[in-house]
């Protein structure tokens, strides 16, 4: 989620949702140990930088000494004797300060040098935040949301559950979220980005639970609450720290300061339980008769849970059925306790055709009998205790029995009193705890629901309101999961549009039910509800009376709402020892780490906020009941714009699963990490034998090599490439490795840069663009393109079109175009280049400041480095970091059409010079040789010879002579046709020449060209094409038409050449 402002500062909270009691806090001495925790860390840390500095001095030592021998056999001139080695390692870096540079370049990049020094950069960006003046949430008083000023607030992620590590679909969500953070911040907004975690009740408590049960042999009920609740909190902040790290690890610029599955049972299968020394039958149909009252005969019915029959209170037959007309408003004695069970005509529950006919009904611990039950208001009774026992409503004969116990005992006693009707086996699908591995059990418990009718329709009204929409969801195809059939407010296209979406999803929130957010746990955040039971109450059990609750926010409130209730009565206070849903403290994120329920300023400033970015996986767990609690309780959505990514999936588009081998760890992709290595991984794991066997086929498939080290930036700015693939993401990571060797383009750029500045260059406070040579004033026009198309991608959360300007810029025009276009000018001694030296060093300073701060948010370690090495301003003070830097912005002087149409030209004649170089053998392509430009238009002509300098170097020719119309081609040339207006030809001087071999290179050229003209004819000569077609297409179809009917009469006029030197 995320919030932008400028000037207002940020809260300090992590996501354990909404404030919990004392009992979760932190005790003094949880502090101290957590601080010594962190000392050691530091400690640890700064001897594995120790460590890496001297294997990195020997390795460069090595690569010196071998660089040495290499120029001694090349003749370079360069005294490596005279490098020190430990000039290219960074030094030691205390924790929390700035990272410290080394005083030369590496000559390479290396992922784990750049971003080694992570944890003091991001500690020291904390620390500095204070001092700057748009940075982390800072807060300025008088300045508000009122004052005009945005707000810009992410909170992290879905939030991933403390016991685990984060996964690469987290890596994602980290990246596009840092993204949007760097630029937000860099574009002179105040960001709040809040670290944070899920408690994850349910799996929290079931790992303590284990620890406590594998390490004391205890349980939490021999604990008690308020030291079990402590355990867990020891647990969390020894271990549950693992996300924070790796959200470190990936770059995330957070505030810091804040910190059931199922079994198909196909046959009889037996199955080993947690309690049961013995395994435990599964796929058994057991059937049984119940006698019918007044020993007018039996009816027989069936079950795969038999023990579940001591908690029958009907038995359910189809109205049609004439086998059962007779029993019809009749009642069967149930042979245990003499309980009546009234026989129900139930058409919806009951299949005829399906076994006898007649189904037993249990409604407090079967979903269907429960609904049967509400249908025939039938008696509801619960057999079970909280730990699976039979108690004292299941019969004396079988109270304290473990269930599956009972299970053995009930069969053996309908077989004495003579029920028993034999037993099959029956294909059942089994309800496993993930967690506890025991089998899922219904019961009837009483719990708390939020009533979310009204509160769904908000919800829908806030996305397909036209007159008052309040919250957009991106990409649009999500918004039909938000919708419902009810006719929108507006104009009637409006309407259309919206309601093109309406079928074709889920319609979760036109059809909600009420939501049950109390939990039968300890840990999490107990519900604040407290039971009132009288001193003179004949049931004294909990919850006996309903409308002895009293829901407030802390137990003196309950205490005087029980007052104003009960005047002169005594009574006791008991809380509800539930605890809340999950998702019920998640979706109260945005209010409650902004201070809710109080009114804080925080709250004032930074809600509602800008924009959440989550996966579409989670619209409804977690995006809805924000923006339900959030309208009821904040007054307003939480935000407005909710950015849905891809979902992850393996380079062959299948589902990522620990059974396959496919599952990518996004530290092993930064690190690295070797073919054994991830075997290593899934031995760990829980797979069986033939699991593990297949899994690591896939990994020796997919990783024959291991996975080599990539980095961080390489993977953020593949994830975030990546997001332009619909709803899936098929992640291939040489995608990533290719990323990786560009950011080896991206060091050489720094180095080539640093190396040509000099140390004496002093960067310009103001460039005109008119007085500069033409590749710079190129390069500069293009830049104002590439931030206008990344920004307005930015704005617009298309993060793979931002990605992909960002590179463009970077790949083929600073480092394939410029950089090679202006080394002329500090290579030559021409003393008519020293103007032009000077115009491109303060050009190619003003590139890689721009062009840095321009990938930044993509790319935040390299970006940090190579920024840092650059010289700085001398009249003026400087950031202290690239990362509150303003973002890039055009400057309209920079802007010249003419420049880049003329430097199209120039690429087009240069693309065409290096495929006839590449056309030659092997061992002659390096050579330089004459080329000459055959113009057919004075326009053209003008251009190619006022820009000869550039061609002879970015196609590395000796020279450039310029031909006009009139003039002969040059003999002995390879030749291509660049466009209608321009030939290019390539002396073979000294080469064997093949006049057959280029006759039958420009023949099928002109075929080429001829398939391209009667595409285009067809096209044109189409039934309609005159009136269908918009007549600025129609005028673009001839303009292609005829240059290509022009290209084609150059290539022919080529090959007749050729033909006349053949002779």
């Amino acid at each position: 989620m995320v919030s932008y402002q400028k000037n207002i500062r940020n809260p300090l909270n992590t996501f354990h949702a909404f404030h919990a009691g004392p009992e979760a806090q932190l005790q003094v001495e949880d502090l101290e140990k957590k601080k010594k925790k962190e000392e050691k860390a530091r400690e640890k840390e700064l001897k594995k930088l120790k460590a890496a500095q001297k294997a990195e001095v020997a390795k460069l030592q090595a690569q010196v000494s071998s660089a040495s021998k290499v120029g001694k056999k090349k003749n370079v001139k360069r005294e490596a004797e005279e490098e020190n080695p430990e000039d290219f390692i960074d030094p030691e870096t205390p924790f929390g300060e700035k990272k410290h540079l080394a005083r030369q370049m590496a000559k390479q990049y290396s992922p784990s040098a750049v971003e080694k020094s992570l944890n003091a950069l991001f500690l020291w960006n904390v620390q500095m935040a204070p001092k700057t003046p748009f940075s982390f949430g800072k807060r300025v008083e008088g300045l508000g949301r009122k004052g005009g000023m945005k707000i810009f607030h992410p909170v992290v992620f879905p939030p991933p559950n403390v016991t685990g590590a984060l996964h690469i679909g987290h890596a994602l969500t980290a990246a596009i979220q840092d993204t949007i953070i760097r630029w937000r911040r860099m574009s002179g907004y105040n960001t709040l980005w809040v670290p944070g975690m899920d408690h994850a009740g349910i799996a929290t408590q079931v790992v303590v639970e284990k620890k406590i049960a594998r390490e004391r042999h205890l349980s939490r009920h021999d604990l008690g609450r308020e030291q079990f609740v402590s355990e867990v909190w020891k647990w969390k902040n020894e271990y549950g720290g693992t996300i924070l790290k790796q959200l470190r690890r990936l770059g995330a610029s957070l505030d810091w300061s804040r910190e059931v599955d199922y079994l198909d049972i196909k046959d009889r299968t037996l199955l080993k339980l947690p309690g049961y020394e013995k395994p435990v039958e599964f796929g058994v149909l057991t059937s049984f008769a119940y006698p019918l009252e007044g020993e007018q005969g039996e009816i027989v019915v069936a079950t795969t849970r038999v023990e579940t029959m001591l908690g029958d209170t009907a038995i359910a037959v189809h109205p049609e059925d004439p086998r059962y007309s007779h029993c019809h408003g009749k009642f069967a004695i149930h042979p245990f306790n003499g309980r009546k069970l009234p026989i129900v005509c139930d058409a919806i529950l009951v299949d005829p055709n399906f076994g006898s006919g007649a189904v037993k009904i249990t409604p407090a611990h079967d979903p269907n009998d429960f609904e049967v039950g509400r249908r025939h208001e039938l008696e509801i009774i619960n057999i079970f205790t909280d730990d699976g026992k039979i108690n004292s409503d299941g019969g004396s004969e079988f109270a304290g029995m473990p269930r599956f116990k009972a299970r053995e005992a009930v069969t053996a006693a309908l077989r004495t009193k003579g029920l028993y009707r034999g037993a099959k086996t029956n294909e059942m699908r089994l309800g496993v705890c993930s967690r506890s591995n025991d089998v899922v059990e219904p019961m009837i418990k009483p719990q708390w629901y939020v009533s979310c009718n009204s509160l769904a329709e908000q919800a829908l009204q806030a996305v397909f309101d036209l007159d008052n929409r309040k919250m957009e969801i991106i990409p649009k195809q999500y918004a039909a999961e938000w919708n419902r059939d009810f006719r929108l407010k507006g104009s009637a296209e409006a309407w259309i549009s919206e309601t093109i979406l309406r079928f074709k999803c889920l319609r979760w929130l036109e059809n909600i039910r009420d939501w049950c957010i109390s939990r039968q746990l300890w840990w999490g955040h107990r519900v604040p509800a407290w039971y009132v039971t009288l001193m003179d109450d004949e049931l004294q059990q909990l919850g006996a009376h309903k409308d002895r609750w009293m829901v407030a926010r802390n137990e003196e409130e309950a205490q005087i709402e029980a007052n104003q209730k009960f005047p002169g009565k005594k009574f006791q206070l008991s809380q509800d020892p539930d605890v809340l849903d999950t998702w019920f403290s998640s979706g109260l994120f945005p209010l409650s780490v902004l201070g809710w329920p109080e009114n804080t300023e925080d709250l004032k400033a930074f809600y509602p906020t800008s924009v959440l970015e989550t996966g579409h996986d989670i619209l409804f767990f977690w995006v809805a009941r924000m923006v339900m609690l959030g309208i009821k309780l904040g007054g307003d959505v939480p935000f407005s714009k909710v950015y849905l990514h891809p979902m992850i999936r393996d380079a062959h588009g299948r589902k990522m699963s620990k059974s396959l081998g496919n599952v990518i760890d996004p530290l092993e992709v930064i690190n690295g990490i070797t073919l054994e290595g991830l075997h290593k991984r899934l031995e760990q794991g829980n797979l069986d034998p033939t699991e593990l066997t297949v899994a690591k086929e896939g990994q020796m498939k997919d990783f024959p090599n291991g996975i080599v080290e990539c980095g961080t930036d390489a993977l953020r700015f593949a994830l975030v490439s990546y997001t332009a693939q619909s709803d899936k993401i098929n992640l291939d990571i040489q995608r990533v490795v290719g990323y990786r060797q560009w950011c080896n383009k991206l060091w050489n750029a720094g180095r080539f840069a640093i190396s040509k500045l000099g140390d004496d260059f002093i960067p310009p406070t103001k460039i005109v663009p008119n007085n500069m040579p033409f590749s710079c004033q190129w390069i500069l026009s293009v830049l104002n393109k590439a931030i206008l198309k990344t920004v307005s991608s930015l704005e617009s959360y298309e993060f793979s079109d931002a990605a992909s300007a960002v590179y463009f810029w970077w790949q083929f025009q600073l480092c394939d175009v410029f950089i090679e276009a202006i080394k002329p000018y500090f290579t030559s001694k021409d003393p008519n280049f020293v103007s032009a030296r000077s115009s491109a060093q303060d050009t190619l300073w003003v590139c890689l400041d721009n062009g840095l701060r321009l990938l930044h948010p993509f790319m935040p370690f390299v970006t940090e480095e190579l920024w840092q090495r650059l010289p700085s301003p001398k009249d003026n003070t400087r950031k202290e970091s690239i990362m509150i830097c303003d973002y890039p912005s055009t400057v309209e002087c920079w802007s010249n059409e003419r420049v880049e149409n003329d430097m199209d030209t120039v690429e087009s004649a240069v693309k065409s010079l290096r495929s006839l170089r590449e056309s030659l053998p092997a061992n002659e392509r390096h050579e330089r040789r004459a080329a000459f430009a055959l113009c057919r238009s004075v326009a053209v002509a003008e251009v190619i010879e006022s820009r000869v300098l550039e061609i002879s170097t970015l196609a590395s020719v000796s020279s450039l002579k310029v031909l006009r119309e009139d003039d002969a081609a040059p003999a002995e040339c390879k030749v291509d046709v660049v466009n209608e207006f321009l030939s290019v030809y390539l002396k073979l001087q000294g080469t064997s020449f093949n006049a057959k071999a280029e006759r039958e290179r420009l023949k099928k050229k002109t075929e080429e060209i001829q398939k391209q003209q009667e595409s285009l004819k067809k096209i044109m000569s189409a039934s309609g094409y005159q009136e269908k077609v918009p007549p600025h297409i129609q005028q673009e179809n001839v303009a292609k038409l005829t240059k290509l009917m022009q290209e084609q009469l150059s290539v022919e006029e080529a090959a007749e050449q050729l033909g006349n030197e053949s002779k």
